[in-house]
């Protein structure tokens, strides 16, 4: 294999970073004490994310290849193996997925008392499940880690959600299930089309039919569409977001909703380059309706949780956007903009979980007056609030910028009418600011008796600072981020750049163009 370096460490790194959560889990089924739950849970969580850190530091900048690579013969009769790596793009997800889970463990520490042992197993093997779809390149082992997240997320939503759980529980299940399956039929119809082989690199470097790619595009977007999610296959997100605790929340916004993009990138655009072109103009388009439509919807949102939930389908519609504008920028804007969303947005559910704690309320109209109650919360939640409306100088500015930038070049209309959605989301999100901490409101309420709200502890400030610290961190030196892309875009594009597509009087070209 031509296109992979392998592990050259003397352990097997990814497999101890994938797997370390799996075997944290199993320890926290033996033990009976809720402290030692908790700690046993941070301490691997933790560990994870130690293990991990040597991807980052050892990687190498220059090449596309996959790095790190393991391989081990699993299931030879079906030509199925145990085929791990990592590349540009998929790196600093797997960091961004170990710092999360992490802070995940923090922010349950006393929220969740019901229950304890099965809520610290589900974020584990979540966990496990989140970075085996970002290093898998075996359709069947990536299919395996795809459906695993599935269950402890539906757990978590359904056992220790809000009062309407069961009802978002199962709406969150049957919607990624569906496209799951659509996505399981294409990857066998691209087992037997592709020499009965499950390789992912093998299979993107095979040439497909145009009928077939269109096919097969339809199937993976199933999957992928539900999962980021694009309007209008958007409608569980809200209802998931609003009745998960605050750790599914996070790692719903931070991890999960990546996934889907994640997929067009490693699957849709280099195994079906023609299909992809074809479909170029309607998924932009439908990209630049989320960014608006979701800036719309929050406006008119009465709930902490929806408002920020229906942020994502409009941040992640700028995200779709610049990966298929197809250029530089936009790609990477677009991979820079799923890490900016992860940090920001995860940081934002972690604020609301946490004065949630305090008031047992989400209305926004029951807030107010809380610059004065809570002065530190209210300064953290600013810079939150800055850097999501993309405040230059703080992540969500560079990542927008690159992708209106890549926008504008592939076609003007797209990028005016995606920076008309900034100006919305620094609306809803200032207005917001200004009716939860400077709106007159019965602030004695909260001051005294049983409902007194207190401030950020050293817990809670532990755990939103390595946030923070990001946030500044892509937002002055972004290169630092984006040096680990630029050899994989760039090879990602050239390789669709060579496509033969042209459009023309194919009955699928003038389909799409007809509609669009």
């Amino acid at each position: 294999m031509e296109d992979v370096i392998y592990n050259n460490l003397n352990y097997p790194i990814i497999t101890w970073t994938v797997f370390l959560p799996v075997l944290g889990a199993i320890i926290v089924l033996l033990l009976r004490s809720a402290t030692a739950i908790r700690w046993t849970s941070l301490i691997v969580t933790g560990l994870t994310f130690i293990i991990s850190l040597p991807l980052l530091t050892g990687f190498d900048k220059t090449t596309h290849k996959m790095q790190f690579v393991e391989w081990h013969q699993w299931i030879p009769s079906w030509g199925i193996n145990y085929f791990v790596g990592i590349d540009g793009i998929s790196i600093l997800f797997i960091l961004l997925t170990t710092l999360l889970s992490i802070l995940s463990v923090l922010v349950s520490w006393k929220a969740i008392a019901n229950k304890a042992k099965e809520f610290h197993i589900s974020i584990l093997i979540m966990e496990a499940g989140m970075l085996g779809v970002f290093v898998s390149l075996d359709f069947f082992l990536f299919y395996i880690f795809w459906e695993a997240m599935l269950i402890p997320m539906f757990l978590l939503i359904g056992v220790w959600g809000g009062e309407n759980r069961v009802y978002a529980a199962v709406k969150f299940f049957l919607y990624t299930l569906i496209g799951s399956v659509l996505m399981l039929v294409g990857i066998v119809v691209l087992y037997f089309t592709g020499g009965e082989t499950l390789n992912i690199l093998a299979l993107s470097s095979e040439q497909y039919s145009l009928n077939l790619q269109f096919w097969l595009f339809l199937a993976f977007f199933a999957a992928f569409a539900v999962k980021v999610p694009m309007f209008p296959f958007h409608t569980w997100l809200p209802d998931a977001h609003t009745e998960a605790p605050t750790a599914g929340s996070v790692i719903l916004a931070g991890v999960l909703l990546k996934m889907g993009a994640y997929g067009f990138l490693r699957f849709s655009m280099p195994m079906f380059p023609d299909a992809t072109m074809m479909f170029l103009k309607p998924i932009m388009i439908l990209s630049v309706i989320a960014i608006i439509y979701g800036a719309l919807v929050c406006l008119a949102q009465k709930d902490l949780k929806r408002l920020i939930a229906y942020s994502s389908v409009s941040h992640m519609g700028f995200v779709t956007l610049g990966i298929f504008a197809l250029n530089t920028q936009g790609v990477e804007g677009g991979i820079l903009q799923m890490l900016n969303h992860g940090i920001i947005t995860g940081a934002l559910f972690l604020m609301i979980g946490i004065i949630y704690e305090r008031t047992h309320t989400r209305k926004i109209a029951d807030y107010g007056g809380f610059a004065g109650l809570v002065p530190w919360y209210a300064g953290f939640f600013i810079v939150l609030t800055f850097a999501s409306i993309g405040l230059p100088g703080m992540n969500g500015f560079i990542g927008e910028f690159l992708i209106i930038f890549g926008a504008f070049r592939a076609k003007m209309v797209y990028g005016v009418l995606a920076a008309t959605g900034i100006i919305l989301g620094a609306g809803y999100m200032l207005w917001l600011y200004q009716r939860v901490f400077f709106e007159k409101a019965d602030t004695e309420r909260w001051a005294t008796g049983d409902h007194k709200v207190w401030d950020l502890d050293m817990r809670e400030i532990i755990t939103l600072v390595p946030l923070i610290i990001l946030i500044f961190w892509v937002g002055f030196y972004p290169e630092v981020f984006l040096s680990y892309m630029h050899t994989s875009v760039a090879h990602l594009l050239e390789n669709i750049n060579q496509t033969n597509y042209a459009g023309g009087d194919h009955l699928l070209t003038r389909l799409i163009t007809g509609i669009f």
